[in-house]
């Protein structure tokens, strides 16, 4: 029997009989305990292990007791190493995982499955995982609308312009960050969006995890006070509502408006604008039009 496992019997007796294809394993983000039992028996059964970094999967691998061969598969050798992976795909399984968490996410991979399903290999992704979804969970932070932008530019001006992108966006943000970087990162996002409400948690699932809230400007405070080590999940809460429009403005739009357009185009186009009831545009509008 292929990857024999005396250490993990549970791992053995449960490997599957699985048709070949890439199939793309979330790992666990900390403690070795979060694995799936689905991605173990996967990996069990994997022809071969395609991971970001060899040496960090062996460490999963001896937890779980298996011996599976791997090769690696990361930024600098993916597009040497890609053709051959998806052949091996259209008659072995190849298991596709990150460091930590769900691949693909801010790690290689998407030309791998773009590449993949252009060739007709069958892909089958395995849910687990993901430091982004775990921070959102435990910022308290509103998690109906989120948007996820990994890592931040590591050169100021480019890290300025992007947060400027991200200013406007009425969700909450999801980011990566370096502990080296963390300090600078949060005085930028402070600057650049405001001084809004936020979390930074570290260590998530693991002995020492810690998540700490406050203000921008107040987290930037306390790293630079006392430096943390290792890769941290930025969460940020939206931008707060705009004040609602005075009087004034609204009859400045609608006249506007109404000098050129149809009333229930400009109606929509006010009440949007102006983030003000419909209803409440649309009466105005009546009432202006009443005294011309």
């Amino acid at each position: 029997m292929k990857n024999s496992n005396p250490k993990n019997p549970d791992v053995a007796a449960t490997k599957p009989a699985l048709s070949p294809g890439l199939y793309i394993v979330a790992t666990p983000i900390g403690n070795l305990g979060d694995i799936t039992v689905r991605a173990a028996s996967v990996l069990a059964a994997a022809d071969v292990i395609a991971a970001e970094d060899t040496r960090v999967t062996a460490r999963l691998l001896a937890h779980l007791g298996l011996k599976v061969p791997m090769l690696a598969y990361h930024d600098h050798v993916a597009d040497h190493v890609r053709p051959a992976l998806i052949a091996r795909a259209a008659t072995e399984v190849v298991a596709l995982v990150s460091d930590a968490g769900t691949p693909l996410i801010s790690d290689p991979g998407y030309k791998l499955v773009r590449d993949a399903r252009a060739a007709g290999v069958a892909i089958t992704t395995l849910p687990g995982a993901c430091a982004a979804i775990a921070a959102l969970t435990l910022s308290g932070l509103p998690t109906d609308r989120f948007l996820f932008a990994g890592f931040l530019p590591a050169k100021a001006g480019a890290r300025a312009d992007e947060i400027a992108e991200l200013a406007g966006i009425k969700a909450t943000l999801v980011l990566y960050e370096s502990g080296k970087r963390l300090a600078a990162s949060l005085d930028a996002l402070a600057l650049g969006l405001g001084d809004r409400e936020a979390v930074v948690a570290r260590e998530i699932s693991k002995l020492f995890e810690e998540v700490i809230s406050g203000s921008l400007s107040a987290l930037a405070h306390n790293v630079r006070t006392r430096p943390r080590k290792g890769e941290m999940v930025i969460v940020i809460s939206p931008p707060a509502p705009a004040p609602p429009a005075d009087a004034a403005t609204l009859d400045a739009a609608l006249t506007a408006g109404l000098a050129t357009g149809s009333l229930k185009s400009v109606v929509a186009e006010v009440s949007a604008a102006l983030g003000l009831p419909r209803a409440q545009v649309y009466a105005r509008a009546l009432a202006l039009r009443a005294v011309e």
